[in-house]
């Protein structure tokens, strides 16, 4: 006959195994995530494109991974979102955006979800 301290282990077991897998895989999304920002974003002189890296935070029962871009940083949100410009002549004009962020974000957050929900229904 099992007692509540057994249970209580079992349970304990598996969180952890469901804490441990749900952490790996946060890490395998973002790695994606940061070789599809590579592979698509703006190449002009090529840095920009390949400074995208994953920052990786653990602590006791979260993970936080964060994609960044380690070279350019300050392009991110020019070349994402419009913004004035001077052009040669003395005017002014409004850049043209080239989304390239946004869709991988929205594309990791859907891909984490699904496989959270797996990780949970397997047990780990």
């Amino acid at each position: 006959m099992s007692s509540i301290l057994d249970i209580k282990e079992i349970l304990n077991d598996y969180s952890s195994d469901i804490q441990d897998a749900i952490t790996e895989e946060a890490q395998i999304v973002a790695k994606k995530g940061a070789d599809t920002l590579k592979n698509t974003s703006p190449k002009n002189t090529g840095k920009y494109k390949k400074g995208w890296r994953v920052k990786t935070l653990k602590g006791r029962g979260y993970v936080e991974c964060t994609i960044h871009n380690a070279t350019s940083y300050q392009l991110t949100h020019l070349l994402e979102r419009p913004h004035v410009i001077r052009n040669g002549n003395g005017t002014f004009g409004i850049s043209t955006p080239k989304v390239h962020i946004a869709p991988v974000n929205d594309s990791c957050i859907n891909e984490y979800e699904r496989e959270v929900e797996r990780i949970i229904k397997n047990g780990g």
